[in-house]
């Protein structure tokens, strides 16, 4: 016991004395100053809308998404690229990004009718745990979906499924990138590819044509090349005719946007352990210090995996790569409007929209710019900022940028594409409506 208590307290100790980056205060300025210079555009729709709003801006999907495309079509000789529905899942996120020639990644027969009714012509259907009902849409249609099987039992299913419908299924196999804990969950071990592919040659309703692998949360490329690696070393085991089957290789998303990670003190490792060890119980004064976990740019993303890819799967295999951004794509294409209803004190505002927007109580942990439209400044001054639900949590932020702040104020919580409105929930409050705004 001892010695782990000494082991603890060490690790403890080293994470402590962990600096992590503070943001640039004259790139978070210029990033406000953004937003303010469009203020008109969105009072606007407060005065004709009313408020909380979601504030879709199609054109800066476009924006990202034709970025996306260029920067890797020129590092890779040929590709396609799937939206995630999951991190943004408004239909008309998915309709842009389909009139701008993406197919769409689904992870439920919710979003694969919903990507259908979007018009995609490409569709790869991903996630574990799918049912025979969903297995059987996908069947039904086989001349748009390509089936991302999560398992040797799935693959059995998809087999029945597609011989009592009469079709002839496209597949994928998903390959786990961490054999431990919880993402276990998703895919076959690596090592267990050989045997899957023999099995799919007794397979005759579906055609496994691919393969797929995810990993999440990456700042920087250095785990999707990693992967690509020990994938590499997997393909030179197969037999030609193994190889012969692979047509795509899908190396998944999880680009961080380009303007890294924002945290609250709460949201680092040294700000989590020190809540913890806290022995004073005065409340904690409030914090305008705002952190930063760096992301990697795109083309560096472009740049590690094209050469990752060219020298440990095109070598062996010829094949597309398929990618699915998400985040990375949807992340700045929707921003919250509220409005204050409420000054209980000079550090202590509530508005009209809470944490049911979001999904969850992210803003304890994230950091985002809360801006005052109806009295701008590039100052940024303290206040918590609650919102109206009745919980202690509902939070979005510890200060405003703005000269003051009075009830019927506009704030703008903006690029809050990615992982708010597909987890928005019904509790005590109505949701937000969605306003697109045009050539914004």
């Amino acid at each position: 016991m001892m010695k782990d208590r000494d082991r603890i307290l060490r690790a403890a100790g080293r994470i402590l004395d962990r600096n992590t980056p503070t943001i640039e205060r004259e790139g978070l300025e210029a990033f406000v100053d953004s937003f303010i210079q469009r203020r008109e555009r969105y009072l606007e729709l407060t005065r004709d809308h009313g408020s909380p709003l979601y504030v879709f801006e199609p054109g800066v999907l476009r924006e990202r998404a034709a970025r996306f495309i260029e920067v890797f079509s020129g590092r890779l000789p040929e590709i396609a690229v799937f939206y995630a529905v999951k991190s943004n899942n408004y239909p008309g996120v998915a309709r842009t990004l389909v009139e701008c020639g993406l197919g769409l990644d689904v992870s439920s027969g919710l979003e694969l009718s919903m990507a259908l009714e979007c018009g995609a012509e490409t569709i790869v259907f991903s996630g574990p745990g799918k049912t025979g009902e969903e297995l059987e849409w996908a069947s039904k249609h086989h001349d748009r979906v390509t089936v991302l099987v999560d398992s040797f039992g799935e693959l059995a299913a998809l087999e029945r499924v597609a011989a009592d419908a009469g079709k002839t299924v496209k597949a994928g196999v998903r390959l786990t990138t961490d054999e431990r804990g919880l993402w276990r969950k998703f895919g076959i071990p690596l090592e267990e590819l050989p045997r899957f592919l023999e099995l799919c040659r007794d397979c005759s309703h579906v055609l496994l044509a691919g393969l797929q692998f995810h990993t999440s949360w990456n700042l920087n490329p250095e785990n999707q090349v990693r992967f690509i690696a020990r994938l590499g070393e997997i393909l030179r085991r197969l037999s030609p005719e193994q190889r012969e089957l692979i047509e795509f290789i899908d190396i998944g998303g999880g680009f961080w946007p380009p303007q890294g990670e924002w945290l609250q003190d709460a949201g680092t490792p040294e700000g989590r352990l020190r809540a913890i060890i806290r022995i004073s119980t005065d409340p904690e004064p409030l914090s305008l210090d705002h952190f930063l976990l760096p992301a990697a740019p795109l083309e560096e993303f472009a740049d590690r995996i094209g050469d990752a890819v060219r020298e440990h799967l095109l070598a062996q295999l010829n094949c597309r790569i398929y990618l699915e951004p998400g985040r990375w794509l949807c992340n700045d294409a929707m921003h919250l409007l509220l409005t204050v209803v409420d000054k209980k004190a000079e550090d202590l505002v509530i508005t009209d929209g809470g944490m049911n927007a979001v999904g969850w109580e992210r803003f304890e942990f994230d950091y985002f710019p809360v801006i005052n439209l109806s009295h701008p400044e590039l100052v940024e001054r303290e206040c918590c900022l609650m919102g109206s639900l009745c919980t202690p949590h509902d939070l979005w932020g510890y200060g405003y940028f703005g000269r003051d702040i009075q009830p019927g104020d506009v704030l703008l919580i903006p690029t809050q594409g990615a992982y708010t409105y597909s987890l928005r929930q019904e509790f005590i409050k109505p949701l937000p409506k969605v306003i697109t705004l045009e050539n914004s």
